[in-house]
């Protein structure tokens, strides 16, 4: 098995076609179809289904790919310790948030520092945080509350009580409610993976109830809009519920629910340059505390 074979597999999965990996690496896309179908006959192996001008990876194919991921991963941190170059920050930082609220506060300041530095931001739940992580599609993660798992490096970024929220008219006066309050009403949940569901049902299993929801909707934009229909009660921390003149706050009490905001970043990538650089960046910023956790 040939360093140029892995390479331009890799680069094909990574791109999802043969000519966008031949842009990429700078070579014809033939030369590309030949290193693919080398790696594939030598192994006896098909890493590719290839259906007219798209190509799918074949399970094995997305099992290489998940290998693939972390070997060019550490190379290019390889690379960057040998180079004399190396204390430059560039490249690609991936974050996945389960609320981007968290973080657009110090991205530009980020970007001013590292203007090398190419981000993108897009939003999940906890799980599919964890998950991109672990698959190597993201290189920083801002979850709540972690689970038990394999072991990342997190920072707190800060907490907020998780509060009930509905349109205006919705609730017959305003005012803070107990969660048995809330039984009147139809009540609008996250999907499941959602953070901020899971601490509702904690707590309302705590209190002895049983309140099952009217809707489950999947995002938390979503569930500004639903609620915002007049659909019924949704829950947020107040951190995440912002301006929205349509909406009113429900503060909950009896029910002591937090929500906390955690970057995450898998402790075996800790040197790649733009993950050390963001903690690093965040840290400065006056966040709470750093550790190493299982998430």
């Amino acid at each position: 098995m040939r360093q140029s074979q892995l390479r331009a597999f890799h680069h094909v999965a990574l791109h999802g076609g043969f000519s966008r990996a031949a842009e990429a690496l700078l070579l014809t896309q033939p030369a590309i179809s030949e290193q693919v179908r080398k790696l594939e006959q030598d192994h006896d192996v098909l890493l590719f289904h290839r259906e007219r001008r798209q190509v799918r990876l074949t399970p094995a194919g997305a099992e290489l790919f998940a290998l693939t991921k972390r070997y060019f991963d550490v190379e290019d941190q390889i690379e960057a310790f040998m180079s004399e170059s190396g204390t430059a920050v560039d490249g690609t930082l991936r974050i996945i948030a389960d609320s981007a609220h968290h973080v657009t506060g110090f991205l530009s300041r980020f970007r001013a520092r590292y203007p090398r530095v190419f981000v993108t931001l897009r939003s999940g739940n906890s799980e599919e945080v964890i998950a991109a992580l672990r698959a190597y599609d993201a290189e920083i993660g801002v979850v709540g509350t972690l689970t038990p798992g394999s072991e990342m490096t997190s920072m707190e970024i800060g907490a907020s009580p998780i509060i009930a929220f509905a349109a205006r008219g919705v609730v017959d006066a305003p005012g803070p409610r107990t969660l048995g309050d809330l039984a009147a009403y139809p009540l609008v949940f996250r999907e499941t993976g959602s953070e901020t569901r899971q601490k509702l049902e904690a707590a309302i299993a705590r209190a002895g109830l049983r309140l099952s929801p009217a809707m489950v909707v999947e995002g938390r934009e979503a569930m500004r809009e639903v609620v915002a229909s007049g659909a019924g009660i949704g829950f947020v921390s107040r951190a995440e519920l912002g301006n929205d003149n349509r909406l009113v706050e429900i503060p909950l009490t009896g029910a002591e629910i937090e929500m906390s905001e955690t970057l995450i970043h898998m402790t075996q990538r800790r040197e790649v340059k733009v993950i050390r650089a963001f903690m690093d960046f965040a840290a400065a910023g006056d966040v709470a505390r750093t550790g190493i956790v299982s998430t």
